[in-house]
């Protein structure tokens, strides 16, 4: 069950956070390596990949833009995503996003902002959703 959807405005603000953090990052360390042109493109395309595969997998759902606004990727049942959950949410839905020539963005995008559950396709092909709903904290002093 989606519990506290995010919406559209809130998800944008998120993946426009992370790319300037991103594209800040790797201007920066370009410059201090030397790197320019193809190379520079390479090491964003490696980044950028490592970073939305990675990151919400090892930061509960998380990546620094959705924390900064409050959200992460939960699974429809609740759980934490796993690499092959977010495999599916980044590179299968990458290539249903590539061969539509891009209108499939479009879709997910309307989708989040009029779907009650505020699903995209790549949260329907990976079966997540994204929530204002924090992981629950576990306190270490409790009695089991």
């Amino acid at each position: 069950m989606v519990e506290r959807p995010a919406g559209f405005w809130i998800r944008l603000g998120a993946s426009i956070l992370d790319g300037l953090i991103i594209s800040g990052s790797i201007f920066i360390l370009a410059a201090l390596i030397g790197l320019d042109g193809t190379a520079k493109d390479g090491m964003d395309a490696i980044i950028n990949l490592l970073y939305g595969l990675l990151v919400p997998v090892f930061w509960y759902g998380y990546t620094v833009g959705k924390r900064l606004c409050g959200i992460r990727i939960l699974k429809m049942d609740g759980s934490n995503v796993g690499i092959g959950t977010m495999f599916l949410r980044v590179i299968v839905a990458g290539f249903v996003y590539l061969i539509t020539l891009g209108i499939g963005i479009i879709v997910s995008a309307f989708m989040v902002a009029f779907r009650k559950d505020k699903r995209s396709i790549h949260d329907l092909l990976a079966k997540t959703y994204v929530t204002y709903q924090k992981p629950e904290e576990e306190n270490p002093y409790q009695d089991a």
